[in-house]
């Protein structure tokens, strides 16, 4: 079992685990092998392209991930997942919310479950009763990217509460779900949480699906820790920073949100252990990709988004509605793929924008992809700072919009090298959890691939430090 905790360090856990000794981390990880894992990409360290690089055995360089939308056939054919490679080969495999994981294998129902990543493009998932929880959940992220939006879509909402008890969902769950509704009624900063109780009711999803089909190798993925650190590391550890500029109020609101996100974390992880213990064939992988770190710690009043796409690459490079097609993203980056007769044209002016004196960051792929990083900060008062070829713009005019943050916190910590990786295996007599040895994320998947007896491809490196480590089991049939 794959637990993706999504760019937490190990200083996080270890914070987490001396305040919380009773927690399941407490608990589990002195009974688990330890190591720091580290990213091995070259570029840009993004989730979108680490955590390829850990499903592949593969960086940057070869798999050429970096953002969501890209056509990824050629890469899936030459360096495939790791759960497609298991499938491949005959070992029972579910994914749930697994970065890349959308566009959908071809041999879907051949998986035990499949419910792609947040940022499909359509709601398609196995078993069929999972569509609803998929269709609602991809209108939850579309709709909260950076601030929280509070509407509920009333019909997908009620379409997933008909079928939700019949995938897993739990009446705690309901009632943590009901109780976040009132809280935030009292404090409406705290509807900041739910991108955390998504993730929980995902859980209940996930586990349903475990228990029921018992797959020899399932994934979970969750960004929800992931999102509190990047927004409210600062409050929770001020003497990071030689300047705060957030106000004491804002500290004050914000200290426990990570310490709170962790708590649900370690929930779920209370919970695989104990299918774990209480099938002991079964291992607990808990990885992140990469790690945060902190940053800066500023207030973030507004950012500048790309709300209308079509009108900003029609000013942009006479591009027509017909002319391109917008892909998966989150705020404040836009991705969109361009007709091949106006690829040109788009390159060419996007090369001429700048926002505040500074060129706009983008990136280029195949078959017309472009992959656009907007968010400036605290534009407000520059109402001329847009500039194409070097003529001003008023935002507005070109689809952009200067988008008030609603915690006002800007990103006071980013992304690290150093991940996390520890593994639990009821059967293995003598793990060593005070040595955390570094590990680079290319070791995980030849590590995985050697455990269940499959053969490691060339172009992986050979099984290191971590399959030499790993208790043998008997494979058996999947």
């Amino acid at each position: 079992m794959l637990f993706e905790l999504n760019e937490v360090p190990w200083r996080i856990v270890d914070e987490f685990v001396a305040q919380h000794p009773n927690s399941a981390l407490a608990r589990l990880l002195p009974r688990s092998r330890c190591y720091t894992s580290i990213a091995a990409d070259r570029g840009h360290l993004s989730p979108w392209t680490t955590w390829p690089t850990l499903h592949r055995g593969v960086n940057d360089e070869q798999h050429m991930i970096s953002a969501f939308g890209q056509d990824r056939a050629e890469v899936d054919e030459c360096f495939p997942p790791v759960w497609r490679m298991l499938r491949a080969a005959g070992v029972s495999v579910g994914v749930c919310g697994s970065l890349h994981s959308f566009p959908t294998p071809p041999d879907i129902d051949g998986y035990s479950f499949y419910l792609p990543d947040p940022f499909a493009t359509d709601s398609i998932a196995h078993p069929a009763e999972l569509v609803p929880f998929q269709e609602f959940q991809l209108m939850m992220v579309r709709a909260s990217a950076r601030n929280v939006d509070t509407a509920v879509p009333r019909d997908a909402a009620l379409k997933f509460l008909r079928t939700s008890h019949k995938i897993g969902v739990r009446a705690g769950t309901y009632a943590a779900l009901a109780g976040q509704l009132t809280a935030e009624r009292r404090r409406p900063w705290l509807s900041t949480r739910r991108r955390s109780m998504q993730a929980i009711v995902a859980f209940d999803v996930f586990v349903k699906a475990l228990a029921d089909t018992r797959p020899a190798f399932s994934t979970f993925f969750t960004n929800h820790v992931a999102s509190a650190m990047h927004r409210y590391w600062a409050a929770g550890h001020p003497d990071d920073y030689d300047e705060i500029g957030l106000g004491a109020d804002w500290m004050d609101r914000y200290r426990e949100e990570v310490p709170w996100a962790m708590g649900r974390a370690d929930r779920m992880i209370a919970r695989l252990a104990t299918f774990a213990d209480e099938n002991p064939d079964y291992e607990l992988w808990i990885a992140s990709s990469m790690g945060q770190g902190p940053t800066m710690a500023q207030a973030l009043e507004t950012q500048l988004y790309l709300q209308d796409p079509g009108l900003f690459l029609r000013e942009l490079a006479g591009v027509p509605e017909s002319g391109w097609s917008r892909r998966p993203a989150m705020n404040p980056q836009c991705n969109v793929r361009i007709a091949p007769e106006y690829v040109g044209a788009v390159e060419k002016g996007l090369r001429t924008v700048t926002v505040a004196g500074t060129p706009l960051v983008f990136r280029q792929a195949t078959d017309g992809f472009f992959s656009m990083d907007w968010g400036q900060p605290n534009l407000h008062d520059a109402p001329d700072a847009v500039r194409i070829d070097g003529h001003a713009h008023d935002p507005a005019t070109v689809g952009l919009e200067t988008v008030e943050i609603e915690e006002r916190s800007d990103t006071t910590a980013y992304h690290v090298p150093q991940g996390v990786l520890a593994i639990y295996d009821p059967q293995d007599p003598s793990p060593t959890p005070g040595v955390r040895r570094d590990v680079s994320v290319l070791e995980v998947a030849p590590a995985i691939l050697h455990t269940f007896g499959v053969t490691v491809p060339g172009y992986m490196q050979e099984p290191g430090v971590l399959a030499r480590e790993l208790v043998p089991h008997s494979v058996g049939t999947f």
